[in-house]
């Protein structure tokens, strides 16, 4: 049976990811109302799919470890939560440039969605350095 602690960074990228999950949820952009029917946008129109991809995949990584017993998990490293988390920042930018691109950019009263992934990737890079910061495990 594996004993380990989960450590202070992996329960911070497991809050972000499990805040960027929620967040597809909600719409990513919408109109002001200009148009009928106001057009919207969500997480799964386009690149904003490499967030939840990235998210799931994060939540896997915090639990692989656990799930294989004593044997210890190549996958188990900084690096492959930095290329994870990296794949859903860019995911991130290029769905916030298509919504700028198509004008549908708004405040956190009708883009939700948005919003709650931005918080959910900064705090998920905030895990990532306090992952870095860890001691490397054995």
């Amino acid at each position: 049976m594996n004993r380990r602690t989960l450590g202070r960074g992996r329960i911070v990228i497991g809050v972000g990811a499990i805040l960027a999950l929620v967040a597809c949820l909600f719409p990513w952009g919408q109109t002001a109302g200009v148009g009928l029917p106001p057009q919207q946008t969500g997480a799964f129109d386009g690149f904003g799919i490499l967030v939840f991809v990235a998210a799931i995949a994060l939540l896997a990584l915090i639990v692989l470890p656990y799930a294989a017993g004593d044997q210890p998990i190549p996958l188990d490293r900084p690096l492959a939560f930095g290329l994870v988390a990296g794949a859903g920042i860019v995911g991130f930018a290029l769905k916030l440039w298509q919504i700028v691109s198509d004008g549908l950019l708004a405040l956190p009263d009708r883009a939700m969605g948005l919003w709650l992934a931005g918080i959910g990737l900064a705090i998920i890079v905030w895990g990532f350095a306090e992952l870095l910061a860890e001691r490397p495990r054995v």
